[in-house]
C-alpha cells in the first residue's frame, strides 16, 4: 500500500493510466476495419464478448446473494454501480469488499474487481453521466463531489454554468433542501439581469475547425468570431482544433440579432465605448444555465424553468406596482 499523497503513488497511477491507454488503442486499431492500421475484427469481437460475459456473470453474482440485498443499477465496460438500499456507509464498504472478493475469485488472474468508492447520495443521469458525494474509505469525514460527463466537467461551456451546477448539486446532496437551490439559482439569474455578474464567468471557448465547415454562414458562433478576427488581422489565424473565446451580447440597437451576430470577442464587451453592449442575459439563462440544471434537477421532480418564469412574473408585477399612476409613462406619450 502506498499513500495517495506520495510521489510513488502518482508515478504508479500515471503508469496504470498509460497501460490502460495502450490497451484501448490496441482494441481501437483491431476494430477499425476501414481506416485501421492492423484490423482484426475477430480479436475485437472476442474482447467485447469476453467483457460482456464477465460483467453479466458479476451482475448475477451480486444479485443472487440474499444477504447482500444488492441490485446492480448501472454497468459500463469495467465497472458496476451497486445499490444497497437501507444500508449505512460502513455497511456499504463491508459489502462492497465482499462483492469484490467474490467476483475476483470467479475470474482468472490478473482480472480483479476492486471496490473504488461509495457514493452517498448519488444521481445517475444517463450512461457515463452521473454525480455524487464520494467516499473513498470509511474514515473519510468530508466527502468529495465527484462529477462525470455532465456540464460542470465539459470544457466547451462557460464557467457560470459549471459553478451553478456544482453549487446546486452540493446543496442537493448535502442538505436535500430544494428551496435553498431555488433561492440560489434565482439570485444568480437576478445578478445576470442586473448587470452585476462577472464577464469572465460567461466566456465560452469551444474548439474551432476553420476550413471544415460547409459555408461561412453555417459555421458556429465561435467560428464566426474567429473569421472576424482573421479579417481584422491576417496573422490572427487559429490552428485546427484551437479554442476561440467569445461572449454573447445584447445591444438595444439590434435587439433581435441572431446568435452568430451576437457572438463577440470578450474584449469588445470589456472595452466597448459608445456601443451599449451588455451580456445577453436571456440567452445565457434560457439556453445555457437552466437546461443544464433541468437535466439534473428534473430527475427529482423540479421544474427549473417554472421557477424562473414565476420569478420574472413577480418582478414585472412589482415594477408595475412601483410605476407612476399615469399609464402614458409606458407608452411614451
Amino acid at each position: 500500500q502506498v499513500a495517495s499523497s506520495s510521489a510513488m503513488h502518482r508515478t504508479l497511477n500515471a503508469r496504470q493510466f498509460g497501460l490502460k491507454l495502450i490497451a484501448n488503442v490496441t482494441y481501437g486499431y483491431a476494430s477499425a476495419s476501414f481506416s485501421g492500421r492492423m484490423p482484426c475484427a475477430q480479436l475485437a469481437d472476442a474482447i467485447v464478448q469476453t467483457g460482456r460475459e464477465t460483467m453479466e456473470r458479476a451482475i448475477r453474482t451480486v444479485e443472487a446473494r440474499p444477504t447482500w440485498n444488492a441490485r446492480v443499477v448501472y454497468g459500463d465496460t469495467d465497472s458496476l454501480f451497486v445499490e444497497l438500499p437501507g444500508r449505512t456507509r460502513a455497511e456499504a464498504f463491508a459489502i462492497g469488499r465482499e462483492i469484490a472478493a467474490e467476483v475476483t475469485k470467479q475470474n482468472p488472474h490478473p482480472m480483479e474487481l476492486e471496490l473504488e468508492k461509495v457514493y452517498h447520495p448519488c444521481l445517475l443521469v444517463t450512461k457515463k453521466r452521473y454525480a455524487g458525494l464520494m467516499y473513498e474509505h470509511e474514515g473519510q469525514a468530508t466527502p468529495t463531489l465527484d462529477v462525470k460527463g455532465i456540464e460542470s466537467v465539459r470544457r466547451d461551456g462557460c464557467p457560470a454554468v459549471v459553478k451553478m451546477v456544482d453549487k446546486s448539486l452540493w446543496l442537493l446532496f448535502s442538505s436535500l433542501d430544494l428551496s435553498a437551490i431555488k433561492a440560489y439559482v434565482l439570485r444568480q439569474c437576478d445578478k445576470l439581469h442586473s448587470g452585476r455578474a462577472s464577464v469572465h464567468d460567461f466566456i465560452c471557448a469551444p474548439e474551432v475547425k476553420l476550413g471544415q465547415y460547409v459555408s461561412e454562414q453555417s459555421a458556429p458562433p465561435a467560428a464566426q468570431v474567429a473569421m472576424r478576427r482573421r479579417k481584422c488581422d491576417a496573422r490572427d489565424v487559429l490552428e485546427l482544433g484551437e479554442r476561440c473565446p467569445f461572449v454573447v451580447v445584447h445591444s438595444p440597437l439590434s435587439p433581435v440579432a441572431r446568435l452568430k451576430e451576437s457572438a463577440r470577442r470578450p474584449e469588445e464587451l470589456l472595452f466597448a465605448r459608445g456601443t451599449r453592449l451588455e451580456l445577453n442575459a436571456p440567452y445565457y439563462i434560457l439556453k445555457r444555465i437552466l437546461p443544464a440544471l433541468d437535466r439534473l434537477l428534473g430527475l427529482v421532480g423540479v421544474d427549473v424553468f417554472g421557477w424562473y418564469k414565476l420569478e420574472m412574473k413577480r418582478t414585472l408585477r412589482c415594477a408595475l406596482d412601483r410605476a407612476p399612476a399615469d399609464r402614458s409613462y409606458f407608452t411614451g406619450t
